[in-house]
This record gives structure tokens, C-alpha cells and sequence, in this order.
């Protein structure tokens, strides 16, 4: 799990181009809430294993990335769905948007 969960904010802090540490310590752990709350959703059966899970999470890596990259651009702005300021303006997709596909595993 580890290596994916390094692979994203490698990703991630080259697309955003992060040079602060502090900035890539709080996209570190918003992967990480992503991965769970994927990894939640798929409910997977008691018996799979922890390989297993990795290998299915690794399928959901753009949701995972995602998920991780739009917490990261809302922070300071939680709860908002739009901001108008001085001309500027932005309006966000819903969150639930970022786990479209994933769905509880069936057996």
C-alpha cells in the first residue's frame, strides 16, 4: 500500500509543484484519507487478503489521486461549492464525483 500511496504524491507534488515540506506533509495524509475512504467503500470480504486489497486499490488510482488532490485544493475552503471575488470565479464539482466507479466489492 505504501508504494502507491508514494507513487500519488510523487505524482501529485510534480503536478503542483510543491517545494515545501509542510505542503507535502498535508497532501501525504490527504492521500491516505483518500485511499481509506476507497478502500471503505469497497467493503471488501473478510477473507481477501491485504495483497489483494492492494492489488484492487492500485485499479483505483486516479480515484484515489483525485480524491487526495481535491481535498488538497479545498483546503481553507470546506464546504464551499463556489467563490466569486473581485472577477474571480470558481466553482467546485461535487466530491462524490471524485469516487465515481468505485463501488462495494461484490462476490
Amino acid at each position: 500500500m505504501e508504494l502507491l500511496l508514494d507513487e500519488i504524491l510523487k505524482d501529485l507534488e510534480t503536478e503542483l509543484g510543491l517545494k515545501e515540506e509542510s505542503d507535502a506533509a498535508v497532501l501525504a495524509s490527504k492521500i491516505k484519507n483518500a485511499a481509506r475512504e476507497v478502500r471503505l467503500k469497497r467493503s471488501y470480504p473478510e477473507h481477501f487478503t491485504e495483497e489483494q486489497i492492494v492489488k484492487d486499490l492500485e485499479k483505483h488510482y486516479s480515484n484515489i489521486r483525485e480524491l487526495a488532490l481535491y481535498d488538497f485544493n479545498q483546503a481553507g475552503a470546506e464546504g464551499q461549492t463556489s467563490y466569486n471575488e473581485n472577477g474571480t470565479n470558481r466553482t467546485w464539482k461535487s466530491r462524490n464525483d471524485c469516487l465515481m466507479g468505485v463501488f462495494a466489492y461484490c462476490r
